[in-house]
């Protein structure tokens, strides 16, 4: 089973450059961090409700990209809520994007592919090898928005996370989302952490739009 980080990378991938789409600043790092912590929240490491996310488990995961993650959250000496780890571990969202596209790399869903540009600047792509992992979490969020399929936990989470940074338009069109938009606020908000990824992926967003305006 794909882990959630693989699979919103699977989503943000271009099959056809096997580079990442153009997205929100930031928010592709943000909804990996949330990602990391539901897969936390899911081996029972941690809880959360609407204020605070609270340590379940101390004891180490086994997984080299979860636990220095799970380490930070132990060595907290106070509560925080999810959006403020989020914050803090999108901070280096690209260790997160490079473990996660390793993982893919091993299972043989990609492969990477070192290219330089104009032969002299490096560049690395991630062509798909193996479509049949991405075609399935596509399956599933389409049974749950097009097909009104109750969604297992799982389903509620890559939904809420890929709405939040806006990896819905990898999988329908702007006249589709719009037509399943009451659909897909009703599955995000069954998810804490994926709310919390969404808000700060917003402020971030409204952050940006302030400084340009200030700067014209």
């Amino acid at each position: 089973m794909l882990t959630f980080m693989e699979e919103i990378v699977l989503l943000a991938l271009d099959d056809k450059t096997g580079k990442f789409f153009d997205l929100p600043p930031l928010a592709l790092d943000q909804a990996l961090a949330g990602a990391a912590l539901l897969e936390l929240a899911f081996q029972s490491r941690i809880d959360t409700d609407l204020t605070h996310l609270t340590l379940v488990s101390e004891k180490p995961t086994g997984d080299k990209m979860l636990d220095p993650l799970l380490a930070q959250i132990v060595a907290a000496t106070d509560k925080k809520d999810a959006k403020y780890w989020v914050g803090v571990f999108s901070a280096d969202g690209e260790k997160l994007r490079e473990a996660a596209l390793a993982k893919l790399v091993t299972r043989g869903v990609l492969k990477k592919q070192e290219k330089k540009i104009l032969w002299v600047i490096p560049g690395r792509r991630y062509p798909m090898i193996n479509d049949q992992e991405e075609r399935e979490v596509r399956k599933r969020i389409e049974a749950v928005i097009v097909e009104g399929e109750v969604p297992n936990p799982r389903d509620v989470v890559l939904i809420s996370l890929a709405s939040a940074c806006q990896l819905l338009l990898t999988v329908f069109s702007d006249a589709e989302l719009l037509k399943y938009s009451a659909r897909v606020a009703e599955v995000s908000k069954m998810d804490l952490i994926g709310r919390a990824v969404s808000k700060s992926v917003a402020e971030v967003q409204e952050a940006v739009m302030r400084a340009v305006l200030y700067s014209v």
